[in-house]
């Protein structure tokens, strides 16, 4: 069981793992930052941001990791905001 549990830990654990675009605004939304205040942190322009948080690109792979991050913090800082979308799809 707890190889099962480990390859469980290292899914999780992908550095690549995002969630979906609707929970990424929220949670950015939830923080109260823009996408362009984002984005300028980043060192790429706000639509560049836009595209990433929408699903339309994929950041690349020295931004990826530190993307990832930043939405794995936000989403312990503000539950709420990932928890909401879930009910809404749930409800859908």
């Amino acid at each position: 069981m707890s190889e099962l549990l480990n390859a469980v830990d290292a899914l999780l654990a992908r550095p690549d793992a995002m969630p979906p675009p609707d929970v990424r605004a929220r949670l950015r939304k939830a923080d109260g930052l823009t996408q362009e205040e984002v984005a300028e942190v980043f060192g790429v322009t706000r639509v560049a941001f836009h595209r990433w948080e929408t699903g339309l690109a994929k950041p690349r792979r020295r931004h990826l990791e530190a993307y990832v991050r930043l939405l794995t913090g936000w989403a312990a800082k503000h539950p709420e905001a990932a928890q909401a979308s879930e009910a809404e799809r749930q409800a859908g």
